[in-house]
Order: structure tokens, then sequence, then C-alpha cells
């Protein structure tokens, strides 16, 4: 699915995971990052049926097509797809098939429009066809979202046309639209490799070889695009890594070229280059079958110009292998539900809400502040992969009614019902909840993490296909640093992920230490190192100007934390 995967102390994690435990795969990642590598992608295929449509045609049948758009979030839509004409048929099975990027931590809603191709254009090429010279039958929309996650990614829509009479406008029903995904054959297909060096060469007698491999694909225009990495193998000149998991589709086809870099790792992140070689996943499985080693080379500057100067340290592929990997959407086709769940910052530093300095402050004009944003906008992807749309929202650091101060209450004002209805709820809940407690203190996150464990763990004792994702959202840094360390070090064990939004202008850098794509791996009072990084820190104020928006920098790793989970636990999509 648009990544590539590392088998690391029996954990497989994707690209922007940590594979290992060891410092310098944490700052890999980070240099991987730099490069471009991020989130996770898939393509899939759209198939299109229609039935019972009206019947426009007085002497035949409907000779229906279908146009496919994308509605962005101001409302203004790109055509993007059209089928071709199926003749006579109010039924009509498309042949023509859409292809579009599914991205996970996006809303990517789409409109259908049903045209019928009046007699006299049916000899036109359907893209040159003017839409408004065709009789329009009816309309549908939908997020990608809703279909992917059906059972058996095909949602069915009711086609509407508004009516206008002369008192009002009004929706007809005039047949329904099936939507029908399927994921791409290719992004599945994963090619397994073990690769090796031998004699890896140094600058010098005394440096140390502590190598790891990235493999990057190359564009069109020359540039080189990372896609996979190694671990980082201490002092080894004759290193061979644990096996990679490179899917065939991420980097174009198994012709394709790809380089393959051998670093010298470095702790100030400039690693140095050992040597390269340039082949493709088709030469790689030659070299394999062969038992042959390939030669690294190392562009060096001779005068003004570079020239590949071949070393003696050769690049050998010890094992290669072609498997269908399970997917995220697999999961999801499977019964597999992502589960939402959020906490809010009521400590008094984030000033009166009654006042319009306060992060917590409704506006009566409707502009959202940055708690509802992060909740609107992380919510409103999620709230597709979890069928009741039933939530747990808690608050923390606040004084309820005729109570000491709670670092985890509900949201609800119930004594022992968390959960809330849809995310409008969870919006109405929190400007309930602000005017019926009393802003407090300190900041603390151990409460809610345990009791978002409690739930993930009660879950899989009942063998229940869910996995979590906690949003806590704080305008201050955490009080309780090491209670929260031990908490995230026990969740860690669990289908659970946390993404953590840093709302207002505090100082967030000691929150960076629970992200563990920022450092070192997570360890707690007894020594024990988290099993995988769950957390994702953002601060609010770093994306909500910019082009990417605070819910896809929080969300674009969800799908690799759960395909780590679930792979390492060796838990298949069906029974």
């Amino acid at each position: 699915m648009g990544n590539c995967c590392s088998d690391a102390g029996g954990r497989m994690a994707a690209v922007g995971g940590t594979a290992a435990t060891d410092d310098q795969n944490n700052a890999v990642d980070m240099y991987l990052k730099s490069r471009g590598v991020h989130g996770i992608f898939c393509q899939i295929e759209l198939s299109f049926c229609a039935t019972d449509l009206q019947d426009r045609d007085e002497l035949s049948k409907s000779d229906p097509m279908l146009v496919v758009y994308i509605k962005e979030r101001d409302g203004s839509v790109t055509e993007v797809f059209r089928t071709e004409v199926v003749l006579n048929s109010f039924n009509p099975s498309w042949i023509t098939k859409y292809t579009i990027t599914y991205h996970f931590e996006a809303v990517q809603s789409l409109l259908f429009h049903v045209f019928d191709v009046d007699t006299q254009f049916q000899n036109v090429e359907v893209k040159m066809l003017k839409l408004e010279e065709q009789q329009f039958l009816g309309e549908a929309s939908c997020a990608l979202s809703e279909v992917v996650t059906k059972p058996n990614k095909s949602l069915t829509l009711d086609l509407v046309r508004k009516v206008e009479s002369a008192s009002s406008t009004h929706s007809q029903h005039h047949g329904k639209l099936t939507v029908h995904a399927e994921e791409c054959f290719s992004s599945k297909t994963t090619a397994e490799m073990t690769l090796s060096c031998l004699d890896l060469e140094s600058k010098d007698l005394f440096s140390k070889k502590i190598p790891f491999l990235v493999i990057s694909k190359l564009a069109e225009s020359g540039i080189s695009i990372p896609v996979c990495k190694t671990e980082v193998l201490k002092n080894d000149h004759n290193p061979t890594w644990k096996p990679m998991f490179l899917n065939i589709q991420q980097v174009g086809s198994k012709d394709s070229p790809l380089v393959i870099e051998c670093f010298n790792f470095n702790s100030n992140g400039k690693h140095d280059l050992i040597g390269k070689v340039q082949k493709s996943l088709a030469d790689l499985e030659k070299l394999h079958s062969g038992k042959e080693g390939e030669n690294l080379f190392l562009p060096t500057l001779v005068g003004r110009d570079y020239e590949n100067k071949i070393l003696k340290s050769k690049l050998f592929v010890d094992k290669f292998s072609e498997t269908i990997q399970h997917t995220f959407l697999d999961y999801l086709a499977g019964g597999f539900e992502l589960n939402f769940m959020v906490a809010i910052d009521f400590t008094a530093s984030n000033g009166n809400p009654r006042l319009p300095d306060s992060l917590h402050y409704i506006d009566p004009s409707g502009r959202q502040n940055a708690y509802q944003k992060a909740i609107y906008e992380v919510g409103e992807v999620l709230q597709f992969y979890d069928t009741d749309k039933c939530f747990p929202a808690w608050g923390f650091g606040a004084r309820p009614i005729d109570g000491p101060v709670s670092h985890c209450f509900n949201l609800n004002g119930s004594r022992n019902n968390c959960m809330v209805e849809g995310i409008r709820g969870i919006m109405m809940t929190y400007t309930s909840a602000l005017f019926n407690v009393s802003l407090a203190g300190p900041t603390l996150f151990g409460h809610v993490i345990n009791n978002a464990a409690l739930i993930a763990s009660q879950s899989l004792a009942n063998e229940a296909r869910k996995y979590f994702v906690l949003l806590i959202m704080t305008d201050g840094v955490v009080t309780d640093l090491q209670e929260t360390k031990d908490a995230l070090v026990q969740a860690s064990d669990l289908p659970l992920s946390i993404l953590i939004v840093g709302v207002g202008g505090a100082d967030f850098k000691e929150m960076e230490i629970l992200d563990a794509d920022k450092g070192e791996r997570l360890e707690s009072s007894t020594g024990q190192v988290a099993s995988r990084d769950i957390v994702q820190f953002v601060p609010f104020r770093d994306v909500q100007g910019g082009e990417i928006s605070v819910v896809q920098a929080l969300l674009a790793e969800i799908p690799t934390q759960f395909l780590t989970y679930m792979r390492s636990r060796h838990i298949k999509p069906c029974s």
C-alpha cells in the first residue's frame, strides 16, 4: 500500500515508522522524512453501475453516461472522469473505470452526474461532449472513505434530481447508482529482499562502519525519491540487513530504475555516502538467482566533472521473493474499524472561556477556535471508519460541579458513560462543558491515556476487530511527563494510536519527546521500552496557515501504525 517495511525485532514498520529500538534508526527515519517520505497511499479502481434510470427519451430508452467530479472543501467541483455511453439501457454497467489515489488522511468527496446522451451526439468522443446539451438524469455524492469501508467495497446511492415548482424546490429520486472499489492488484504485490554488502570501504583505517541502505526510485526528471530504508548496523564492514518488504507499485514496476545508496550513519544527521548502485527489481532478482554481487560506485570529483569510481565493495541479494501482502484496505474489508476518542484540556491556562482572548472562546459568529477545528478535522476523517459513530469524549484539568479537580471526566457530564454520538455531539458537549466546569490544572495526560488503554485492552480481550485513535488537545506542556511515558509504554502493546495537538503559543519542545519520530524510543520508569511508536504530535499553529492541514500532519501515519500492529501480531484481515 505504498509503503516499504523492514522486519526488526519481530516488528514490521513502514517508512516513517520506527522498526528498530536503536537511536540511529529513529534518526534515519527523520533523515528520510526530510527527503520527502510521508504517509501511505494506494490506487483504487472505481467501477459503476446504475438501476432504474429515468426514461427521458420519447422513442427509445436512455443512453446514459456517468461523469465524476472531485468536490473541494470550499464547495468547488472539478470534472475528473467520464465513462463511455451505454446505448438503450435503464440499468447500465459501465466498463470504463476510474482510478484514484486513496489518501487516508483526507476526506475525498466525490460527486456523480448521470446524463442521457442525445442520439445525434453518439458518434462524438465522450470527452468532447458538451454536457449542457445532454439531458441530466440525476446526481449522487459520497466520500471515497464511505466506499472502501464497506465490507464488499460497494456503496449504493440514490440518484436525485432537483425539481423546481412555483412554490419550492424539491428533490426527486430517479434510480440508484452503485460505486464499487477495488484496490489495484499491483499495490499488494511486495518484493521481499535480504540485502548484504562485502568489504565496505572506509575513508581511513580508524573509522567505524555504521551502515544502512536507502532505496530510491528515479522520477522522470532524474530526481531520486526515497521509498525504503534498512535498519542501521553497528561496526560492520560486511553487513547483512534484515528482510525488507518493498511495494512494487511504489517504485512503478519491476523494470523501473532504483538507486540503492549505502550510507555511514552520523549522529548529526549528515550521513556519509559509502557507495551506490542503480538496479531495477528485475535486476536484483537476477543478482539473486545468479548469486552474483554488484560493485558499488562512488561519484568522485575529477577536475570539474564527476566520475563514477568503482569500489571493491559489493552489494548482494541473499533473498528475493514476491508475495501478496495484506493492505490497510484489506483489513477494512475484513471488518476492522478505527474508533475515535477525544480528550480536551480544560486547564486554567486556556483563559476564561467567556473572554475573546481565551483559547476556549466560543465565537458567536460561528468561527471555530483551535480546539473545535482539531476536533472537526480529525473527526471528519475518522468517523467513516467507525460504524456506530459513538465516541468516548473526556475533559481533563478542570473541577466539575460539586467535585474536586478531575484529570479525566466525561465530557457529557455523565458519571458512568463517556460516549457521545457523532462529531456534532462532541462539539455540543464541549461547548456545554465549558460552562459547567471550573478551569483548573495541572496538565496531566496519564489518566486519559490509561482510560483509553483500558477500552482498547477490553476490546482486545473480546477479540473485537477494532483499532483506537485518541486525540488529545492541550495548551501546555504535560506536567506528569514520566507518568505519561509509563502509560504510553504500556499502551504501545495495544491497538491504539495517540494524536496530540498543541494549541496556543506555549513552548512544546518537551512534548516532542513523546513523539518517537523526534528522538529516542520512549522508556518507562522501570526501564521497559515502548514496543512501537504510537504518538504523533503537532503544534496547531505550525500548520494552520499552510498547505498541510493539521489533520494531514496528524493522520498520515495512522495506517502505518495500524499495519505495524496487525503484522507484528500476525493478525490477518479475515478469520
